[in-house]
């Protein structure tokens, strides 16, 4: 029994990879050469503690390669991408705060300290299997050798042939072979790609304007750079979904135009999937293509010009909101150089969280309103980040009326009216409701802020982040995002004529792509001189 159990032990070690790559049991069926391989080497080796520091290594090569599946499966899931072994270390962080954040700080230790334990388990498991294996072997030595080369030249034939039970799984496996190929060939590919990085953040003509030539086209307005959480194409086309997000969109913009407002749409190919935001806002600020956290941490370590940097040379007032941080932001003031940055804790909200949500969006416009709008100011450059459209999209606030928001206590009862995720995403489909629903409330919130207070002088740049993750954008969706300008003074649309924008705040199918990382320039020569 012991030895069964050690021999399922150690090929389902070597088979879980493609097991869970491809998410078939089929993929069992398959003949692991690293089972072979490993015994054999255990089997040689004459000195005891020689075997068990092998066995030891060779467990954890084994976990090793099944944690990078499990990551690969898990990002793909979320942000549309494998697990990058070179610089996803550090996102890794990120995604355990976004679980904090939604799930509570105990439950996400837990999971932690759950999945830790696991993974030294699956070790001690892995190594004891192979000890006690190589041990029995050993018993008949010739024969095993004899059984490991028979196998081994099977093993040879069916790699030679290509066969396969699954698409994508040859029976003929070798994943951790695998693993350490797809390793290599990322750091080349994570060469290349630094180098023509720096390439293009060596040289900023921008950074060199005189305050004179920078946004003069914008002068006396107060201009805000709108990020809605996870509006992507999916919310607005081509999804059982969209014609709800669509229908608001067109109210609105009807709406806004009988207040004076006119609207200009297009889409953006943001630089992220599925969440790590700031990658898209760094992008749509520095006009360099930032989609990897390495990159974002090289380039706020040094003095690239900003957007927020044009407008602050250029005699505007910047600041931040960002309602998901609890606690100062470095980078906002040593690389975006922000006046003011505001949060979760000092905008005086008193109501509950939902889920990742900290503050709703409409109580950010009410607060933005009152305290940065309302009162006889300089010119004003914001970068919101609104936050109620952030996965896992319940529970969801409600609009309420302007003046009774107060200080957030009134939100108290609408978190118990929604469902929490743990029930909502064991349906897709649910979840994508929920999205769309979020996402309706947000723009409902924009759209009600504008006709409410009608700024003549507030010019707004709404976009979209992110699409949402594969749950809800669907496997092999593409990266790109709605943008819209808005403003009441004409010249303000009439400056970005040469663009072809369409009319209106729901762009076609036909409307003009761009890259994100081209904003930032194709803006700064709009509103130029």
């Amino acid at each position: 029994m012991v030895t069964a159990l050690s021999a399922v032990t150690v090929f389902v070690a070597a088979a879980a990879p493609g097991l869970i790559d491809s998410g078939s049991p089929l993929a069992l069926a398959r003949l692991p050469i690293e089972c072979v391989l490993a015994l054999v080497v255990l089997i040689l080796l004459p000195w005891r503690w020689a075997r068990r520091t092998v066995a030891i290594l060779l467990a954890v090569l084994l976990v090793t390669v099944t944690i990078l599946a499990t990551l690969d499966r898990v990002f793909l899931a979320t942000v549309g991408r494998p697990f990058d072994v070179v610089s996803g270390w550090s996102e890794l962080v990120n995604g355990y705060g976004v679980v904090r954040d939604s799930a509570g700080t105990a439950a996400a230790l837990a999971l932690l300290v759950l999945s830790a334990l696991l993974a030294a388990g699956a070790v001690v498991a892995v190594a004891a299997s192979l000890l006690h294996l190589a041990h029995v072997l050993g018993r008949w030595r010739r024969a095993s050798l004899i059984g490991a080369s028979a196998l081994t030249a099977g093993w040879l034939v069916l790699a030679l042939v290509g066969a396969r039970l699954v698409a994508g799984e040859p029976v003929a496996a070798a994943d951790s072979v695998s693993a350490a190929t797809s390793t290599v060939a990322q750091m080349e590919v994570a060469a290349r790609d630094q180098a023509v990085f720096e390439r293009s953040a060596a040289s900023d003509p921008y950074a060199r304007l005189p305050s004179s030539d920078l946004l003069t086209g914008l002068k006396g307005k107060d201009v805000l750079v709108v990020f809605v959480e996870s509006y992507g194409q999916v919310a607005v086309q081509g999804t059982g979904f969209s014609p709800g997000v669509d229908a608001v969109l067109r109210r609105g913009g009807t709406e806004l135009a009988a207040h004076g407002f006119s609207e200009r749409s297009a889409f953006l190919t943001s630089s992220t999937f599925g969440g790590i935001s700031w990658l898209a806002h760094s992008t749509l600020q520095t006009g360099l293509w930032i989609d990897s956290q390495q990159k974002y941490d090289q380039v706020t370590a040094t003095t690239r010009f900003t957007l927020s940097d044009a407008f602050r040379k250029a005699g505007w007032q910047t600041f931040s909101d960002v309602p998901s941080d609890t606690q100062r932001w470095s980078i906002g003031s040593s690389f975006y150089h922000y006046g003011k940055q505001l949060n979760a804790v000092n905008v005086g909200y008193r109501g509950p969280i939902f889920s990742y949500a900290r503050v709703p969006d409409q109580f950010t416009f009410s607060y933005l309103q009152q305290h940065e709008l309302a009162a006889p100011h300089k010119p004003l450059m914001a970068e919101v980040d609104l936050v109620s459209s952030h996965t896992p999209w319940t529970p969801l606030p409600r609009l309420l009326p302007w003046d009774a928001i107060g200080d957030g206590s009134v939100y108290d009862p609408q978190p118990a009216e929604g469902l929490p995720p743990s029930v909502v995403w064991q349906d897709p489909k649910h979840v994508q409701q929920l999205y769309a629903q979020s996402i309706e409330y947000t723009l409902g919130a924009l759209f009600s802020f504008l006709t409410t207070f009608a700024d003549p002088n507030l010019v707004l740049v709404v976009l979209g982040d992110h699409q949402p993750a594969t749950v809800v954008s669907g496997a092999g969706a593409n990266h790109q995002v709605p943008i819209s300008i808005i403003a009441k003074d004409p010249t303000v649309i009439d400056r970005i004529g040469s663009w072809k924008w369409q009319p209106g705040m729901l762009p076609s199918s036909a409307a003009p792509v761009w890259k994100m990382d081209a904003f930032r320039d194709r803006f700064l020569a709009a509103y130029g001189p």
